[in-house]
């Protein structure tokens, strides 16, 4: 099930954002794709901080992930400069997916299968560009997850 949604603002994205987190559960991975300066990063610091995440939230570009302290544990990953992760160590995401954590994905791209093995993708997140500072979200719920079928029907 998915729909598309619009912003207009970084604001607005943090809020869809938000939306989808507070529906989330332990174990949860939403995987979050689209063009360079689409919004990926807004998009997570908006769910991080419906999560409880009070420090700065940047993309992990440079460092592949960060983890956050909250009631539930958040890790952020970005896995842009990883095209799979087919020559990475095999406990390169364990610090960052788990039953005990919500994570978003950056650029999941090839690693995808090997994230569906370490925890429950939940979502997926795609966001366009739509023109100045305008974006387009599509939000696919995966794996039959009625627990977000009220933020896909929501207006």
């Amino acid at each position: 099930m998915s729909q598309r949604r619009q912003s207009n603002s970084a604001g607005e994205t943090e809020a869809l954002a938000a939306q989808l987190a507070v529906v989330l559960s332990p174990g949860d991975v939403v995987l979050v794709e689209g063009e360079l300066g689409a919004g990926k990063t807004t998009f997570v610091r908006g769910a991080c901080r419906a999560l409880g995440v009070d420090g700065v939230v940047t993309s992990p570009t440079f460092t592949i992930g960060q983890r956050y302290p909250a009631s539930v544990p958040v890790s952020h990953l970005d896995l842009y400069r990883l095209a799979d992760l087919g020559e990475e160590e095999p406990e390169l995401l364990d610090d960052y997916l788990g039953p005990d954590r919500i994570a978003f994905v950056e650029w999941p791209g090839g690693a995808v299968a090997t994230i569906a093995e370490h925890s429950r993708v939940a979502a997926r997140v795609v966001i366009e560009h739509g023109g100045g500072d305008r974006r387009v979200l599509t939000i696919e719920t995966l794996a039959g997850d009625d627990r977000l079928a009220s933020l896909i029907e929501a207006p």
